[in-house]
């Protein structure tokens, strides 16, 4: 039992590090938001996956100036303190501290299988600091400039791993993070309306490097570079309260290794700022130095309240996979559908996902069931819930609006 226990905080513990690192600009609305994602694959043995944490954000902390942000899982803590205007009009700056157990674990998969013996755990922290500029501040939708260095110590730890797998060495990463980000999303699960387009860079530099695993089958690499982009847009029909969400992301690479590669895989919408999801595969099964990615959701209610809705969301992906991991065919797909229950304070998802293109004991296909939450205590406060039906223009403000400084 006391193993069990241990491994199910392994894993959360794994995907909140990503969530709670999602929200890279200073976020002007304040909110206590409780976020839990599950999904439970029907097929195989892999460590349970998911997410769970508190989103506390505080503008006016302090001093008028001062916003405070922090996220809290239960082995793992993520921070920042935003200034506005640190830098002249419309430029802010973000010092930011995370730390934790378990963040830096890996999970080794190769087609379709998990390989305990060849994962561990690692623990980990961060200093950050982020300049945020906003280009158009008379604009109706942002257009943001973000430079954020960082540095990160990463440790391991074997947890079931082959007593003759060496681990990677333990290491820093100094991280620079470059981009622009035209409109925004918020930190929430199904946004009534949202609007992004955007372009990324980030260069990974690391203290150690050096072959590991068995017989140095595998390698840290000195440095690995990334370079991806987005475009999304969220939509909620306000007489009829259906909503849609499509998104389109794609990104390559320049010596990725297993530690920086992009990781495909599960349907876990809050797991970072990008997640790379893939309905009914495993969390982060697929690595790739290279892919492109459009999915889209419906959410459609099916009685007078429109407190009750079902929702249909599908996925596909173009990956190049890193080399090691491959495996055949270079599209993968995956579909999911469910029921959705959505008030202003809570936003409830239990469903079933089918990874069509998932390998699973030399087959295609995999299962999995989900469950999604998000519970915001603010609104929660405010009395009777009732469905969202947000106002076009008061919601494109808010939305797309959520990350003017």
């Amino acid at each position: 039992m006391q193993g069990i226990q241990f491994r199910l905080q392994f894993v959360f513990a794994i995907c909140c590090s990503w969530a709670l690192t999602a929200f890279a600009q200073i976020d002007p609305y304040p909110r206590q938001l409780v976020q839990l994602g599950y999904n439970a694959p029907l097929e195989g043995k892999p460590p349970l996956q998911g997410y769970a944490f508190f989103y506390w954000n505080k503008p006016e902390f302090y001093r008028t100036n001062l916003t405070l942000r922090l996220a809290v899982a239960p082995t793992y803590l993520d921070s920042e303190l935003g200034v506005k205007n640190a830098l002249g009009d419309h430029t802010d700056v973000g010092f930011g501290i995370a730390g934790g157990a378990f963040a830096d674990s890996y999970e080794d998969f190769d087609q379709g299988t998990f390989y305990r013996d060849q994962s561990y755990l690692g623990f980990g922290g961060e200093g950050s600091v982020g300049v945020y500029h906003l280009f158009n501040p008379d604009a109706r939708i942002p257009l943001s400039g973000v430079v954020r260095g960082s540095y990160h110590y990463s440790a391991y730890t074997p947890y079931q791993t082959a007593p003759n797998f060496e681990l990677p060495p333990n290491h820093g990463t100094y991280s620079i993070r470059t981009g622009l980000r035209w409109g925004g999303k918020e930190p929430l699960l199904f946004p009534s309306l949202a609007m992004e387009v955007s372009a990324w860079y980030e260069g990974q530099y690391r203290s150690e490097a050096g072959p590991y695993g068995f017989n140095g089958d595998r390698a840290v690499n000195w440095d690995s570079q990334l370079f991806w982009g987005q475009a999304l847009l969220a939509y909620t029909f306000t007489n009829t309260d259906q909503a849609f969400f499509v998104n389109l992301i794609g990104g390559s690479s320049l010596n990725a290794d297993r530690l920086s590669a992009y990781r495909l895989g599960a349907f876990l919408p809050l797991v970072g700022e990008f997640p790379l999801t893939l309905p009914g595969y495993y969390y982060q099964e697929i690595s790739a130095k290279g892919f492109v990615l459009i999915g889209g959701t419906f959410i459609q209610p099916i009685e007078p309240t429109h407190l009750w809705n079902v929702m249909v969301t599908a996925d596909t992906s173009w990956v190049n996979y890193l080399p090691g991991l491959q495996q055949p065919g270079n599209w993968l797909s995956g579909v999911a559908g469910g029921i959705v229950y959505r008030t202003s304070a809570v936003k409830l998802v239990l469903g079933y996902a089918y990874g069509i293109d998932a390998i699973r004991d030399g087959h295609r296909g995999a299962n999995s069931i989900g469950f999604l939450m998000q519970f915001d205590l603010k609104q929660a406060r405010t009395g009777v819930p009732n469905p969202e039906k947000p106002g076009r223009w008061n919601a494109w403000q808010q939305i797309l609006g959520a990350f003017v400084h």
